[in-house]
């Protein structure tokens, strides 16, 4: 059984690829035709979305809170913590503001028309900004919770993270709390996403039944310009760090880091590649171990500049896909947010749902969409990661030209 499951677990991708393709045959040739087919992956498929949206909240939480804390816990590393977060920090919110705008210019899933539940959660009520403002910070936790209110969570998130740095040691107790929540709901998530190709196979099915061949074909217009904007970001900004910042060719870094780019690809997980991210800048660019062992962990857990591109375009597209007007203060609102769920998002396969999940609830987003995201997510993750993988690493050159920091000093 346990070499099962290390088969299963080595080639679950493939699966998921298999999983989608049988549900989309599935949807577009035998839910018309035999009605129980559509019965039962419609349930399955709610089960699996109940069992995924059951960790939403306490996921993005812990995340967040640990974000937070793990960045103020190493800030005695001085001047190689701060350059590296005023690094990722910048492209993050670059890469939000280009995920936002993009789509928009293009008018990304403007005439696709999507067929799903209605939103079981309202959009934050952007009609007045004070308000907005005003609401921001929850009178009830709890009720924040319960009632699905995500900024709410996320603010008290971040006043639970900057006030246990702030108490130091008399808050280890609480963090570790929260520490070992966190790892409980990655478990979770993890024993979840082992059901994955039968949830996307299930999820997929009443999408493609209900919409027909143009759901493929507008999920893969999607897919080709995410890809896009992707790469002509990774070329563009951080090419443009490695050259002004790092005084390195870009040639020559996009070369080196090949390794690390391909591994990033295929787990879909950045944390899994930082011994490779390691070798490949210490060995190959010439960065100090002392920047590299700083820089590649902290940039798994915070640099999710690809992710934040994803959430901002599958945003704009489902919006505009489901009638649904992304106003400028709603615009703004999720910009931050994004930034701040990028941060918290875990670097691990299929981290980037619950951040999904958190902003589509933002923007009332029918419930449906999680399914369609859902069944393409891999796809999107695979490309997301590397990309991911390639900001870090950039991060580290960039330090090495600006900080002149070497092995013996």
């Amino acid at each position: 059984m346990k070499k099962f499951y290390a088969w299963y677990q080595k080639h679950i991708t493939g699966a998921i690829f298999i999983g989608l393709l049988l549900g989309i045959l599935t949807g577009l040739f035998l839910a018309d035709r035999f009605a129980p087919v559509l019965t039962v992956t419609s349930l399955l498929g709610g089960i699996y979305m109940n069992a995924l949206n059951m960790m939403i909240f306490p996921l993005v939480f812990c995340s967040v809170v640990m974000g937070i804390c793990s960045i103020g816990s190493i800030k005695t590393t001085g001047k190689i913590t701060g350059a590296s977060m005023v690094f990722f920090l910048c492209t993050t919110a670059l890469a939000s503001l280009a995920g936002l705008i993009i789509p928009r210019l293009i008018h990304l899933g403007e005439g696709v028309s999507f067929e799903m539940a209605t939103s079981d959660i309202a959009a934050t009520d952007m009609s007045n900004i004070l308000d907005t403002i005003k609401n921001l910070i929850p009178s009830n936790p709890v009720s924040a919770f319960a009632q699905g209110n995500m900024l709410q969570v996320l603010v008290f998130a971040v006043i639970i993270g900057f006030t246990l740095i702030a108490v130091g040691e008399k808050g280890d107790p609480l963090l570790k709390v929260i520490d070992s929540l966190n790892e409980v709901c990655l478990k979770i998530i993890s024993t979840i996403m082992y059901f994955t190709p039968i949830g996307v196979f299930c999820t997929i099915v009443p999408v493609v039944q209900a919409n027909g061949t143009e759901t493929i074909i507008s999920l893969a217009t999607q897919l080709i310009i995410l890809y896009l904007a992707f790469f002509i970001f990774a070329f563009v900004v951080y090419g443009l760090a490695v050259k002004v910042i790092g005084k390195e060719s870009p040639l020559r870094f996009f070369k080196t880091i090949m390794p690390a780019a391909l591994n990033a690809f295929g787990t879909c997980s950045s944390s899994a590649t930082i011994p490779i991210s390691k070798q490949c800048m210490e060995d190959g660019m010439g960065v100090s171990n002392k920047i590299t062992s700083i820089a590649i962990p902290l940039g798994a857990t915070v640099n999710m500049d690809a992710v934040s591109i994803l959430m901002s375009f599958m945003i704009m597209f489902f919006a505009n896909a489901c009638g649904i007007n992304v106003s400028i203060s709603m615009m703004v609102i999720i910009l931050l947010a994004n930034v701040l769920l990028s941060v918290g998002t875990p670097g691990v396969p299929g981290g980037a749902i619950a951040s999904f999940a958190a902003l589509a609830t933002m923007a009332g987003l029918p419930a449906g969409v999680m399914g369609v995201y859902i069944s393409i997510n891999t796809l999107c993750d695979m490309g997301a990661t590397c990309v991911n993988v390639i900001g870090d690493l950039a991060c580290c050159v960039a330090l090495k030209g600006r900080l002149k920091i070497d092995e013996h000093k």
